[in-house]
């Protein structure tokens, strides 16, 4: 590629039906994210509402607040490994997720794990919105308390937070970098104080923290973790696939390594903490354990610092799902047909399924919470085994990078689709999920994101040649 190709980050004659401005290599003058950028990316992703709850359905389970936040440790330091091994495409290349997948999956097959992203994007979508509209409909309550007797203000809400969440999207991607730069040291101030108020009206952090764990013996307890290790993994699978999406705009590699490893691992904790601190005290305060910061806010009798919370909370809400949900699945639909589905398109496509899935049905229970986090875990991990096996083991982080735009070059495969990546998806799909209607096969859809992760990606390199050898017209985005 030329100086002048690679200043406006132009493909010559690239495919159509391959790529459009969304799609396209970024510019030099595009990457504009720094270390704090992706700190404060993680920080701001973090800290909302799921966030408090995660701790909830593992004490609930019958662990001790220690053993909870050490499952919450581990589980996103495990996913912090794909996460920064797929990150580096995109800060190398500056290309998207859908985009980097092709090297995989074929020009045309990258749709296929593409899709299955964007599916549980959908679902996210749909949850976050539905938990920002509960902010809504509560910070309306605490200011006109006659407003408790109307059931359908939560309704209205969730459809004005939806709306909210469409204005952002087409503002574009450089207004989400900006909503969570100034966002996120506010967050994390807000949450402190409200761990800092409630363990001031408990005089302390309340029973919770002192209670013991709940299980019979050691198996009980080790059947219970890797369940609940694989939902909290499951948590974050989702980016660690289309991380891409984000680095692709990093100044540099040491940019966005750094910073994700600071920033989710962190962050994770000790927003989990804070849930735990909080829901501890509010047994005190409240006379039973609240899990939902909603729920408990809803119970303060101070509506200015009520308010002051809400707002934070829907500043969270706004920005994990903008940032986690419809970032990348408006790239991943985009890639389904650029000339006609721009980011914009595509993010209006994932507010428009995010609604049809229902999310106040996977919400109205930690049960089906849980089995949502690790159902679809069991899907994305197979995919990012499999992009793993092929960038690292297979390809030594060499791409070509026309040939991620055209057809009929060395990712053009078998009329566009990888079949080698296609049977090792499959045999993915099969492990991970066949403990569903085989009950002694169980524990295989209980581990599903390990299982799927480590089959696919093992199997990909045993069908793939031994070497790919490093294409002679590659073009790189050197750092």
């Amino acid at each position: 590629m030329s100086t002048t190709e690679r200043k406006e980050g132009t493909i010559l004659n690239p495919d159509s039906s391959l790529h459009n401005s969304d799609l396209a290599p970024t510019t030099p003058a595009a990457r504009t994210w720094s270390t704090y950028n992706y700190v404060a990316l993680w920080f701001s992703m973090s800290m909302e509402v799921t966030t408090f709850m995660l701790a909830s359905s593992l004490i609930a389970g019958g662990m001790n607040w220690k053993q909870a936040i050490f499952t919450i440790l581990l589980a996103n330091l495990i996913v912090l490994i794909p996460m920064v091994l797929n990150a580096h495409a995109g800060a190398k290349y500056g290309i998207p997720f859908p985009v980097f997948v092709r090297s995989s999956f074929g020009t045309r097959g990258a749709n296929i794990p593409a899709m299955l992203r964007a599916f549980v994007a959908c679902g996210w979508f749909g949850i976050q919105s539905w938990i920002g509209g509960q902010s809504i409909a509560a910070i309306i309550n605490v200011i006109w308390p006659s407003t408790l007797a109307n059931p359908s203000l939560i309704w209205i809400c969730f459809v004005g937070f939806w709306l909210l969440n469409m204005l952002v999207v087409c503002r574009g991607l450089e207004s989400i970098r900006f909503l969570q730069g100034y966002s996120a040291p506010f967050l994390l101030v807000m949450s402190l104080i409200l761990l800092a108020f409630m363990t001031h009206k408990a005089g302390g952090f309340g029973p919770m923290l002192h209670a013991p764990s709940r299980f019979p013996s050691h198996a009980a307890f080790l059947h219970f973790f890797f369940i609940a290790l694989t939902g909290m993994v499951g948590n974050w699978a989702t980016l660690s696939l289309n991380i891409p999406d984000f680095t692709r705009f990093a100044k540099s590699q040491d940019s966005q390594i750094v910073g994700q490893a600071f920033g989710l691992p962190v962050a994770m904790t000790l927003y989990s903490f804070i849930g735990i601190g909080c829901t501890s005290a509010s047994v005190v305060v409240f006379g039973e354990p609240i899990w939902n910061p909603i729920t408990m806010l809803g119970r303060f009798h101070q509506p200015l610092l009520a308010f002051l919370a809400f707002i934070s909370i829907l500043i969270a809400t706004l920005n994990v799902n903008i940032g986690a949900n419809v970032v990348g699945a408006s790239n991943d639909f985009s890639n389904l047909a650029p000339r006609f589905i721009s980011f914009r398109m595509g993010g209006l496509i994932t507010g428009v399924l995010g609604l049809a899935m229902q999310p106040w049905k996977l919400m109205a229970s930690h049960t089906n919470y849980i089995g949502w986090l690790v159902g679809y875990s069991g899907l994305l991990g197979l995919v990012a085994g499999i992009m793993v096996a092929d960038y690292f083991f297979l390809r030594k982080t060499n791409l070509n990078l026309l040939s991620l735009y055209h057809r009929h070059g060395p990712y053009e495969y078998t009329q566009g689709f990888n079949l080698r990546a296609i049977i090792a998806l499959a045999a993915g799909v099969f492990a991970a999920l066949i403990g569903l209607v085989v009950p002694v096969l169980r524990p295989l859809f209980d581990y599903a994101w390990f299982v799927g992760f480590f089959l696919s990606g093992l199997l990909y390199v045993f069908l793939m040649p031994v070497q790919i050898s490093r294409p002679s017209s590659l073009l790189e985005h050197s750092q």
